[in-house]
């Protein structure tokens, strides 16, 4: 299911965010220490009505985030990013070699952004409007 609609949402998200015609409140913790506004902040602009500096800033991180995870589960094969060479089995029985992870650690980050970018699809998932 999720390779059936990857390809569905990518593109979805790709256009909302060049049409978008307003920007939703972001959990501070969900971005980056540099797009993040003090209470302070929050707290001086709300009084007003107003966002603050970086309000949209953020949505446009959250909604990079999720596009860039939709387009790495719509490669499919990104793993390969990380494979080294191929290595022929020792063993002659053993009809298919294998390939040894050159960047494991590089895997691993890989697979965490797009988990997080997942995860921000489900939790923001009520504010892709436009």
């Amino acid at each position: 299911m999720d390779h059936t609609l990857a390809p569905i949402i990518l593109p979805m998200l790709v256009q909302l965010k060049e049409t978008k015609h307003g920007a939703p409140m972001v959990d501070m913790k969900d971005v980056p220490k540099e797009l993040r506004a003090t209470k302070k902040q929050l707290d001086a602009y709300g009084k007003g009505g107003d966002t603050d500096p970086k309000h949209f800033e953020r949505w446009d991180w959250i909604m990079d985030e999720m596009i860039w995870a939709f387009e790495q589960k719509n490669r499919d094969r990104w793993e390969e990013d990380y494979y080294g060479p191929y290595i022929e089995s020792e063993d002659k029985r053993e009809l298919f070699g294998r390939f040894e992870w050159t960047d494991d650690e590089g895997r691993k980050k890989h697979q965490e952004r797009m988990s997080n970018g997942f995860r921000l699809f489900g939790k923001y998932y009520e504010n892709l409007w436009d």
